[in-house]
């Protein structure tokens, strides 16, 4: 995964996670951002008829084992499950293809993203840490929302609070482009659906759960049964915007079954493993192309970056 060679990207990358690091501090061996999280190791199995849609190894393949993380929101490693800011939840999953060899789906639980590329986030980001509880109104990210339509949709998008990691709907930010061994083209975003449903708390209950709650949850859960997920791909047709993450597709579009993610365990040396694995959002594999989003270069290089400096720093012990 190497650094894009685009030097303002880099630079853009690096202004992004000094802002993280202002709004929510330094966090030695964490995230920047979805800091605090639990790894899972389990299998995916392509649907039947996902070969028509991309030729990808995993898809080709009877199985590929997986290594799977859910998350809470922000760059605060022991932020409560019960606390709004832990939404949006994230899910990240890496098919393991070989020894050092792998693709990467990063999904969060809020379809779309506040803005179109990184220097919209970026004042987003700046607008929100100079916002704090006792700047006057308007105070800049009250303005920030008002000229900027799509951050305000995304920020007042519900985000409910799930009975589990394993009743939420996970949503793929930017599109890709699939493509088939006969080399026909379509382009969709991943949407990672539970098998059980959907199912959320209501405010008031979520607000008397206890601060580990998710995370204690899906242990008990893969105790007694595997978390299972569809990955599917929704379809653009010719007209939808590709590579805006702000502009959602109609309902109508198709969904694509590409196949089922059962993750069955925990990792080994949960935490360790946290600290070293650093996901793609690009997916490098044949088969699977990045579209022209924008946001795509840059999230891999702000990935990257933080994931160097996750590795090199010394894991701060759990409060």
């Amino acid at each position: 995964m190497p650094l894009p060679k685009d030097e303002r990207i880099v630079a853009l990358a690096n202004d992004i996670l000094t802002q993280f690091d202002q709004i929510f501090g330094i966090h030695s061996g964490f995230r920047a951002a979805h800091a605090k999280g639990l790894l899972l190791t389990g299998t995916f199995t392509p649907a039947a008829e996902a070969q028509s849609l991309t030729k990808a190894p995993h898809v080709v393949r009877e199985s590929t084992p997986v290594t799977a993380r859910f998350s809470n929101s922000t760059g605060l490693p022991q932020i409560p499950d019960n606390k709004p800011e832990a939404n949006p939840r994230g899910l990240a999953v890496r098919f393991n293809l070989a020894e050092h060899v792998h693709t990467d789906i990063v999904s969060h639980s809020t379809d779309g993203f506040p803005t179109r590329d990184g220097y919209e986030f970026l004042e987003f980001l700046k607008a929100a840490a100079a916002s704090g509880p006792d700047v006057p109104s308007p105070k800049p990210i009250e303005t920030f929302l008002g000229s900027h339509p799509s951050a305000l949709a995304f920020v007042q998008a519900p985000k409910p609070f799930p009975k589990s990691f394993a009743r939420q709907t996970y949503f793929g930010v930017t599109a890709f482009a699939f493509t088939n061994s006969k080399g026909q083209t379509r382009l969709g975003r991943y949407r990672i659906v539970p098998e059980e449903g959907n199912d959320f708390f209501s405010d008031e209950a979520a607000a008397r759960l206890s601060p580990d709650y998710h995370f204690e949850e899906i242990m008990g859960h893969l105790k007694k049964d595997a978390v299972r997920f569809r990955i599917l791909v929704q379809l653009a047709e010719e007209d939808d915007i590709v590579d805006d993450a702000t502009m959602h597709w109609p309902e109508s579009r198709e969904l694509f079954n590409l196949g089922t993610l059962e993750l069955t365990a925990p990792a080994d040396d949960n935490l360790a493993q946290q600290q070293h694995i650093i996901f793609d959002p690009i997916p490098r594999v044949d088969g699977i192309e990045p579209s022209a989003d924008p946001l795509l270069e840059l999230r891999a290089a702000i990935y990257l970056l933080s994931g160097r400096r996750r590795r090199a720093a010394k894991m701060e012990e759990p409060a």
